[in-house]
């Protein structure tokens, strides 16, 4: 059982929203937490093409993430939405996989335009599910190396994504302080 659940809905392998969820995971294990991260890659292509519901895969992920205290969903964003491959995934799992849990939604894109998909896509899929939204971070393209360890490259978007992720640690009743 992890405390955090990391769910990346990016079908690519490297990537910018990828890079900043493994980001993020890595500030949650310095602060102690266990970290455990599912990727739309980790689930056999044929389960989510025909939405295979009894696939002993997703009815593992489903049980990662109806045991975590929190989870956090990342995309990047394809056509005003989330990926595609992550909403195959959803629909295959249970209705209320995310019920009363703190749900922390991450998009990245290449256009300020885009900003929007974090509120009238990612966050109304995560509230179909029953989770408990958070306020999310949005990063632009610009703003992220993807080959880098430590990927954001805006202060001002570092300090906003600290904040969430202590929003979300709040949320979790987990808060931790080091000093």
């Amino acid at each position: 059982m992890y405390d955090i659940v990391v769910i990346s809905g990016s079908p690519s392998l490297e990537s910018r929203s990828q890079n900043v969820l493994k980001y993020i995971g890595s500030i949650l294990k310095a602060r102690v937490f266990s970290i455990g991260h599912i990727s739309v890659r980790d689930v056999p292509a044929e389960d989510l093409m025909f939405g295979n519901f009894n696939s002993p895969e997703v009815n593992d992920i489903a049980r990662i993430i109806e045991n975590a205290k929190g989870v956090i969903v990342g995309s990047p964003v394809y056509k005003a939405s989330y990926s595609g491959v992550l909403k195959s995934l959803f629909d295959i799992l249970p209705q209320d996989v995310l019920k009363n849990t703190p749900v922390l939604p991450v998009m990245s894109g290449g256009s300020i335009s885009h900003l929007l998909a974090l509120e009238y896509a990612l966050k109304p899929l995560i509230s179909t599910l029953k989770g408990t939204t958070l306020k999310g971070v949005y990063y632009l393209d610009s703003q992220v190396d993807k080959t880098s360890v430590a990927p954001i490259q805006d202060a001002d978007l570092i300090q906003t994504t600290e904040i969430q992720i202590d929003d979300l640690l709040e949320k979790m009743n987990l808060e931790k302080s080091f000093s």
